[in-house]
């Protein structure tokens, strides 16, 4: 990092922790890569449970098994990931829909798995940082639609 580094970023890259995918993407995507951690998306646009962005994730992240919607595996495949990077990574949380009944419920768990993974990376020699870009919450099911939730919008 040769270049003048905000003092914000250049914590958050020795430290770990959350940033915001919307304002802040770019520069710590150039600045991650310089120092060697890597850079993780979970699509989560389609995802309408617990169980469905821990699948974004493993998907993400390359894990080789699926674990379900268990916060402590969720928490092992974070830790494991981590492990086998040098460095550490960035994990960010593409379109998450954070408004959704069921991603509300189990949100404060959710943020607190995230924040132990980055205590963990610390103790560990690397660095986990996470990001979430927040969807809002899908669209109701209209009655008589069959949505194909695999389909691209329109």
């Amino acid at each position: 990092m040769g270049k003048a580094v905000d003092p914000k970023l250049k914590q958050l890259l020795r430290n770990g922790g959350d940033f915001d995918p919307d304002t802040g993407s770019d520069l710590l995507s150039g600045a991650a890569t310089e120092q060697g951690l890597a850079w993780c998306v979970a699509q989560c646009d389609k995802a309408r449970s617990r169980s469905a962005v821990f699948r974004a994730v493993v998907k993400a992240v390359d894990y080789p098994q699926f674990f379900g919607s268990n916060f402590d595996s969720f928490f092992d495949c974070l830790c494991d990931s981590l492990l086998d990077q040098k460095e550490g990574l960035v994990l960010v949380f593409d379109k998450l829909h954070s408004a959704d009944p069921a991603i509300v419920m189990d949100g404060v768990q959710f943020l607190q798995v995230l924040n132990d993974a980055v205590g963990f990376a610390r103790k560990n020699g690397r660095v986990f940082i996470f990001g979430i870009q927040h969807a809002g919450k899908h669209p109701d099911a209209k009655p008589g639609v069959v949505n194909n939730w695999s389909d691209e919008p329109a």
